[in-house]
């Protein structure tokens, strides 16, 4: 087996078969090996790892040995079937399965083992960290802190809006998803400039904002972006990044720019009502003329209809649900709409998307402290969609009554901010481990 993987990397990687497994460093008396910096380099080469990518397998290997012996340290393991659950986990980001993960894999000359050691490593590190600083960062976290982070929703004086920008990493195949996860964990969680963020849209995201570095043109009200992202915008000062939120197909960062107070009153979405429109042909120039045209000719969702007629009927759908059941790729499309507006920054299979918000359902946020018990009122923005529709060429109307208010909530912004004072322990507990290490190159 050894030896079938050392015929399946690039000649200029390749070691001689007698030296395949002699150290190439020790750590603290554990050895990396020959063959594990190839398998590594490979693996970053399949997943379009830029610089040098031999120095790079390297360093994360050593910095690889260091979690496990941190582990070690602390009396920690894994049962099989937490890694192969890693592995189902890392495998469903590209949306295979794991046998089909580890085969694509297999295909490229990586060894199950080196994936195997990888997804464990970070494992491991994930309860290293948790154990040793979870205690402390609970304890670093006040009332004082969970208000000033939530303030920004109470609206009780007004809404608030987000000015940001986006990188959409594409993650439709293995390859694809291991650069996603490569680039959206150097990139995630940290603190940057505009310009770095910019510049980091223009060479990476698959989003039409690319050429604008990933910015957003107009702000976006809080209340309409999916719960998880409003609410590590919360958390975040100007210029902070959020983790990387999994999306169909791809992985999406955003970065904060500002929070903006507004007069508007405070409405939380509890149904979107929105229109996809297919252009098959994929994104391309003409399918982008296509659409050009089919916003030129349409005020409302009742209107696609009208371009719709003759097709088949999958062309075109129209759905009611709750925020929180709409894919997230469409979700973050939805919120920077209003109604009647239109995006064409996704795709679906070898088609272009036209899609229109047709309303939304909302409700207004009470205040927090008020004794006021009377349920939300909703707008008439879907009422009057459905009646619209009655009227035109369209399908029976559905029922637009959909339960549940999406919320942010205390516990998730507490969390939120726990987990990035451990984000910062464990890059400087990392450091620390490979300061005091024994490193020794043969």
């Amino acid at each position: 087996m050894a030896l079938l993987l050392l015929l399946c990397l690039p000649a200029s990687a390749q070691v001689s078969s007698a030296d395949l497994f002699k150290p190439v460093v020790t750590i603290n008396g554990k050895a990396v090996t020959n063959f594990e910096v190839q398998q590594r380099i490979v693996m970053m080469k399949l997943f379009r790892t830029p610089g040098d990518v031999e120095s790079q397998a390297l360093d994360a290997l050593i910095d690889d040995r260091l979690r496990f012996l941190a582990a070690e340290d602390l009396g920690l393991s894994l049962t099989e079937e937490q890694i192969q659950a890693g592995e189902t986990e890392f495998a469903g980001r590209a949306e295979l399965t794991r046998d089909e993960f580890l085969q694509a894999l297999a295909g490229a000359g990586v060894a199950r083992e080196s994936f195997r050691d990888f997804v464990a490593a970070g494992l491991l590190w994930r309860e290293v960290v948790g154990q040793r600083f979870s205690a402390q960062a609970q304890a670093q976290v006040n009332e004082n802190d969970i208000q000033h982070a939530i303030s920004a929703t109470s609206r009780r004086g007004g809404g608030v809006k987000v000015d940001f920008a986006e990188i959409i990493l594409p993650a439709n195949t293995p390859a694809a998803a291991a650069q996603a996860q490569r680039i959206a964990a150097e990139l995630g969680g940290t603190t940057m400039s505009e310009a770095a963020f910019s510049s980091a849209a223009r060479r990476y995201s698959a989003s039409p904002s690319r050429g604008r570095g990933g910015r957003v043109p107009e702000p976006v009200p809080l209340g309409n972006l999916p719960a998880p992202i409003a609410q590590s915008f919360l958390t975040l000062p100007p210029g902070g990044v959020t983790e990387a939120f999994p999306i169909p197909n791809a992985i999406a960062i955003f970065q904060l720019r500002r929070l903006i107070d507004t007069d508007d009153p405070g409405e939380e979405p509890i149904a979107l009502e929105y229109a996809r429109f297919l252009i098959p042909g994929g994104r391309t120039e003409d399918t982008l003329a296509q659409a050009a045209k089919i916003r030129a000719r349409v005020d409302s969702c009742n209107d696609l209809y009208g371009v719709a007629k003759g097709l088949p009927p999958e062309r075109l759908t129209r759905e009611t649900k709750a925020p929180a059941d709409v894919p997230g790729d469409i979700a973050i499309e939805l919120a920077k709409l209003d109604a009647g507006e239109s995006s064409t920054a996704l795709t679906s299979g070898n088609a272009l998307v036209f899609l229109m918000l047709c309303g939304r359902t909302t409700a207004t946020l009470a205040d927090p402290n008020s004794n006021d018990s009377s349920a939300p009122a909703a707008t008439a923005n879907a009422q009057e969609a459905a009646e619209a529709r009655a009227g035109a060429e369209a399908p029976e109307a559905s029922e637009t009554a959909v339960e549940g208010v999406p919320e942010v909530r205390r516990a998730a912004v507490r969390e939120r901010l726990v987990n990035q004072i451990i984000a910062g322990y464990a890059e400087g507990y990392l450091a620390e481990l490979k300061a005091n290490a024994i490193i020794l190159y043969p």
